[in-house]
């Protein structure tokens, strides 16, 4: 076979089912082949190869497969970046396929060349140049594997021209790899059980990885039996329901008032699958007084790197508290449940809402015609922060959104993969007026590909997350934060080819969903909220919980 027909073929008998990109010259033999096999593999076109890497990152978190994504090369492969950067950041298992030059041509700056390798390094798990065609095809499974063994992340895979169109026997063998695997050692164990027994007020932090390790359930009943509140990050917020009583939803700079308030009152911190970034714990000093963490994850990288833990225990989430479950004590903590009701108590005296339409009203609203499966991708900003407050996650992998990386411009990608990877079931986006302004080409791959999605724009005209912070911290000088533009976002939708509507109040809102949510195409609805609307509560960066701003 063509190495293009073996990496093809490998594709295939990994049951890889989808594949979104944007071909280009350096990967036509992959794209011919793509043609020759379409009744096994789809492929996605977006508008951007970016728009690409976002919608397999998308797939990804939606599925809990490997995403893959192809570019040809030069600016098609750079224009990869930011979606690797952004899997990388938050552990989405993503292999990335990029074309390049012929080997004899490589380093000799030819017509679209870039040594994508190497500027891909430090945002990868992996990467890998073909220079021989013999290894093309382990190279291949060895990549998906090392994307989704232990901590999940990207794997690169550039495929020269040469290699592409050169011949060799396929053999379709499974081959069997090596990756290190952290050893959990019985003494961890044992102290984490002492620890947990003696605590009086614990807390259970969970994470991304319980996401990934699909250890919501263990959670939940370390939780119960226990009687510990469960905080989560942003990344861990789908592990756990909503609906769940000890539930008090994300803690940290934008966390839930109660949820923060408790964690900072706990004597000891279980952290599950949590990087404790620097959002997540302000002022580490302060974080890390008066208790005790413990620390448990599948990657030993990320032990004492941000927190020093006093106990960690690295290996399979899921299979670490299992044994933990079995083996704690049962109990009942009235005096802790106290304190947990009363600071839920001020947080509902805190969660005032004005009549006019503002973010939680459109957020509860939206959520109000959703179901559990329903997929919600997010962009960044404020209404990203709104949306982990507001909206009730009942199932996992349910949210998608930018963590660790922060990316303006990632919610169409993953609207796209996560409404395919779900089914092309209804998917819903919540955008900013500046984060859409971003990525707002791919509506043009949503309409091709027929998808039904909502896509909500809360519209403020300002950029809002920033302004925010200029007026917290300086002083109100809002440089360049105001975009004053004059898009008319209803008419882009029907340029575009779907519906679009406008909403400036919660009866106008609620009119259009009731008459267009259940819509098999895409529609679009911009709505119209006051640009002063803040994120609270917030935490002043490295502040702690007693420097919370609530008003």
């Amino acid at each position: 076979m063509k190495g293009a027909q073996i990496l093809i073929k490998t594709l295939i008998d990994l049951s890889v089912k989808t594949v979104f990109g944007y071909p280009g010259g350096a990967v036509l033999d992959i794209y011919d082949e793509l043609y020759k096999n379409s009744n096994h593999i789809e492929h996605i076109i977006t508008a951007h190869e970016q728009g690409a890497a976002h919608a397999a990152d998308g797939y990804a978190r939606a599925t809990g497969k490997v995403g893959v994504v192809i570019a040809t090369s030069g600016p098609g492969a750079t224009n990869l970046v930011t979606g690797i950067a952004n899997a990388y950041m938050d552990s989405v298992p993503l292999v990335a396929i990029t074309g390049n030059v012929s080997t004899s041509l490589l380093g000799k700056d030819s017509f679209q060349e870039v040594d994508i390798v190497d500027v891909t390094l430090p945002i990868v798990k992996h990467s890998y140049i073909v220079k021989d065609i013999s290894k093309l095809e382990n190279i291949i499974r060895e990549a998906f594997y090392i994307a989704s063994i232990g901590r999940p992340g990207p794997v690169l895979i550039d495929l020269p021209k040469d290699i592409q169109a050169s011949d060799y026997e396929y053999s379709g063998n499974p081959v069997s790899f090596d990756y290190y695997s952290a050893r959990l050692e019985k003494v961890d164990l044992d102290v984490a059980i002492k620890e947990i027994n003696k605590s009086a007020k614990p807390f259970i932090y969970c994470g991304g990885g319980v996401v990934l390790g699909e250890a919501g359930d263990e959670v939940l009943t370390l939780s119960k039996k226990i009687s510990a509140p469960i905080g989560v990050s942003m990344m861990g917020i789908s592990a756990i329901p909503s609906s769940y009583e000890l539930n008090l939803g994300m803690t940290g700079m934008h966390g839930k008032y109660a949820a923060s308030k408790t964690k900072s009152e706990a004597d000891l911190i279980i952290a599950i699958g949590v990087r404790f970034s620097d959002r997540a714990t302000g002022n580490k000093n302060a974080y890390h007084k008066d208790r005790k963490i413990i620390h448990i994850d599948i990657d030993p990288a990320e032990i004492n790197k941000n927190i020093a833990a006093d106990i960690s225990i690295c290996g399979n989430i899921k299979d670490i508290l299992s044994k933990l479950v079995d083996k704690i004590e049962t109990r009942k903590n009235d005096t802790w449940i106290k304190i947990i009701e009363n600071y839920k108590n001020e947080q509902e005296r805190l969660d005032f809402c004005t009549e006019e339409l503002n973010a939680k009203k459109a957020i509860e609203l939206v959520n109000s015609y959703c179901n559990e499966d329903t997929v919600i991708a997010t962009d960044v900003g404020q209404h990203q922060m709104w949306v982990v407050q507001y909206y009730k996650f009942e199932k996992l992998r349910t949210l998608l959104t930018s963590g660790g990386l922060g990316t303006m411009g990632y919610g169409m990608g993953a609207l796209i993969g996560g409404c395919i990877g779900s089914g092309r079931k209804k998917a819903v986006l919540f955008t900013g007026d500046g984060s859409f302004g971003m990525n707002l080409n791919e509506l043009a791959t949503v309409v091709s590909q027929k998808l039904p999605v909502v896509i909500v724009i809360i519209n403020n005209g300002v950029l809002g997350m920033v302004r925010q912070w200029q007026k917290v911290f300086y002083d109100e000088r809002y440089s360049q934060t105001t975009l004053d533009r004059q898009t008319d976002f209803v008419k882009l939708a029907e340029a575009f080819g779907m519906k679009g509507f406008r909403a400036a109040s919660t009866d106008e809102l609620k009119d259009i969903l009731d008459n267009n949510f259940n819509d098999s195409n895409p529609i679009l609805i911009d709505c119209y909220i006051d640009m002063d609307n803040k994120v609270l509560p917030m935490i002043p960066p490295g502040g702690s919980i007693n420097e919370i701003i609530i008003s």
